[in-house]
């Protein structure tokens, strides 16, 4: 008989020593991101396809429905396909979305039963959530079986001037409040007993630490009550393109001004209890 935790995953769990490629820490030292098969880091604001493949292979079976808001370049999606998972991503921007499709399309077919859509949608409206249930309604589900959200840093990177645009929220409580939207939006229909993950980093403003990852987290915790929170995950970033080749730049800066330097994300992981 198969270990009760993994009637929501594939994994054997008789044989869970094989699996030592499932981290189970809570510091996710990770490297270098994937750049196999339709994989690329043109977009700047992808994060690392480790992530998803990771909470994929632990959290949903083969013929789930995986939902990512936030898809951006495609990542979520381009796992979800190779796992044979069905991916649900919605984009705001609509120049982004066509080439997340594409990065898409190119990744290999692992089950023809399986669906990747791309909503080109504000991820807050009625219009994304009614969208959503229709490619739900393709596969004959009810419920999702993951929501994977990989928002902007707030301003740190300025996506577009659209003012739905999250990186455009004009302070940082409406840039949480916003996002919160997108929790109440989506959470319901995830699926009793599921998982819902958060990639988000902090940033300073005015020499101050802005600590966003806790604000969204607490946000997400008073938008669901039936969300509690699982793990908060630290992903060391490596190779950070804002940061490359200029190390000792920043360190001295670092001296200088007393900070320490952005080496880490959080994952903020929740399960839905009811």
């Amino acid at each position: 008989m198969r270990n009760r935790s993994s009637c929501i995953n594939d994994l054997d769990l008789r044989n869970w020593k094989e699996y030592d490629n499932i981290l189970t820490d809570s510091l996710w030292v990770l490297g270098e991101r994937d750049k196999s098969g339709a994989h690329n880091n043109a977009y700047h604001g992808n994060f690392i396809p480790q992530i998803p493949n990771q909470f994929m292979q632990r959290f949903t079976q083969k013929g789930d429905v995986v939902l990512d808001p936030f898809l951006g370049n495609g990542t979520t999606l381009i796992e979800s396909k190779r796992l044979g998972r069905n991916g649900i991503g919605i984009e705001l921007l609509p120049e982004v979305a066509s080439v997340a499709e594409e990065n898409i399309q190119r990744e290999p077919i692992n089950s023809k039963e399986i669906i990747s859509e791309v909503i080109v949608a504000d991820n807050t409206t009625d219009f994304a959530r009614q969208e959503v249930l229709k490619k739900l309604e393709k596969v004959k589900k009810k419920n999702v079986h993951m929501i994977i959200l990989h928002p902007p840093y707030h301003d740190i990177i300025k996506f577009s001037d659209r003012e739905e645009d999250l990186c455009n929220a004009r302070t940082v409580g409406e840039f949480t409040s916003r996002f919160g939207d997108v929790i109440a939006n989506f959470s319901d229909l995830l699926e009793k007993n599921r998982y819902l993950a958060i990639v988000i980093g902090d940033k300073y403003s005015n020499s101050e630490w802005v600590p966003l990852g806790f604000y969204l987290m607490q946000e997400t915790l008073q938008r669901d009550k039936r969300l509690s929170l699982k793990s908060i995950l630290i992903k060391n970033m490596v190779n950070n393109r804002a940061k490359l080749k200029q190390e000792n730049l920043w360190r001295y800066r670092a001296l200088v001004g007393g900070f320490y330097i952005f080496k880490h994300e959080y994952i903020l992981v929740f399960k839905k209890t009811s």
